[in-house]
């Protein structure tokens, strides 16, 4: 027996696997009427049943993208908590659990000076990116980690 410790399945695995499942589910019947469109032979038809299987197509590219950012996020992320290096989530917040705005908005100001000291670094853009979402900003914290993703080269000291 190995005294290695097992690696937990992400929080939110699950959620995103019946999503998915879901989502195929939806993609085989959209396809299936698209084919069915083609083969009546009819051209108005064809033309309609070879634009519904567009849907699936971007259906399937997108979910594609969404977990390769899942993986390369988790692993940006395994990478900052072996250096130590990981975001703490240690702002105050009101009794209902809301982020004090002003705590949030200087932390991410000394986030957003980080990145334009360092724009090349990608672990100033993944901390940059959570300071977004403290900050309330979820579409901009998505494109920062994004952005950090594009720049992350696994193996790479930083």
């Amino acid at each position: 027996m190995s005294d290695a410790p097992r690696r937990r399945l992400p929080r939110g695995l699950a959620g995103a696997v019946a999503v998915t499942a879901l989502l195929a589910l939806y993609v085989w019947q959209i396809a299936g009427r698209g084919v069915s469109m083609i083969g009546t032979g009819e051209p108005v038809l064809i033309a309609i049943g070879l634009a519904v299987l567009v849907i699936p197509l971007l259906v399937i590219v997108l979910i594609a993208r969404e977990y390769r950012l899942a993986t390369r996020v988790q692993h940006m992320a395994d990478v900052l908590a072996a250096a130590d290096e990981l975001p703490v989530d240690d702002l105050p917040r009101s009794p209902g659990g809301r982020v004090d705005r002003a705590a949030a908005d200087a932390a991410f100001e000394e986030r957003r000076a980080a990145v334009e000291q360092d724009p090349d670094d990608w672990k100033a853009w993944y901390h940059l990116a959570f300071a977004y979402d403290a900050a309330g900003d979820r579409r901009r914290a998505r494109e920062t980690l994004r952005k950090a993703s594009s720049m992350f080269r696994p193996g790479a000291t930083s």
